[in-house]
């Protein structure tokens, strides 16, 4: 069983973490989960596409596999790291209300380091934050599109702890 779950782990690219993980993976490559095990949330690189967002990652609801897609960005003022996940958004040009319907959480990411200290979500090329705190994501989940029967049934915490890194 120990090796099937390590070949798996190496099939995904994932290595298992250790406790100097955080300084070794850039945010880029970070993965995390929820406290009970329910939620994955995987950053991935932005890429040269866009100069408006400053990380992208996608939130796996792991029973029954759905895949919710998140981006930040900086707004407001003062200026903060925003955060966005969305569930089935249409492609291309996009009314408000369309846009609306698909939006599962809106608010302000924060990264939370070992000590406990709340920050600014580190840049993709940093060093992987320890913890990244979406707050009142759990809530807004309940309430969006991405709830309900074939969707996500279980309750999200809103904290994810570093847990891997892509390859």
């Amino acid at each position: 069983m120990v090796l099937a779950r390590a070949i798996l782990l190496a099939a995904l690219g994932v290595v298992a973490a250790t406790p100097a993980l955080g300084a070794e993976c850039s945010q880029a490559r970070a993965i995390y989960g929820d406290r009970d095990g329910g939620y994955e949330l995987r950053f991935e690189p932005v890429g040269s596409e866009s100069a408006v967002t400053s990380n992208h990652f996608k939130i796996a609801v792991l029973k029954p596999g759905l895949l919710l897609d998140g981006v930040v960005m900086p707004a407001g003022e003062p200026e903060r790291a925003t955060g966005i996940v969305m569930h089935n958004c249409p492609e291309g040009d996009a009314t408000g209300e369309e846009l609306r319907a698909c939006t599962v959480w809106q608010g302000t990411v924060y990264s939370v380091d070992k000590a406990g200290a709340i920050a600014e979500i580190p840049a993709e090329t940093a060093p992987a934050a320890h913890q990244i705190l979406l707050p009142d994501f759990g809530p807004a989940l309940r309430a969006s599109s991405a709830w309900g029967n074939g969707k996500a049934e279980t309750d999200s915490w809103d904290a994810f702890t570093l847990k891997g890194c892509a390859a």
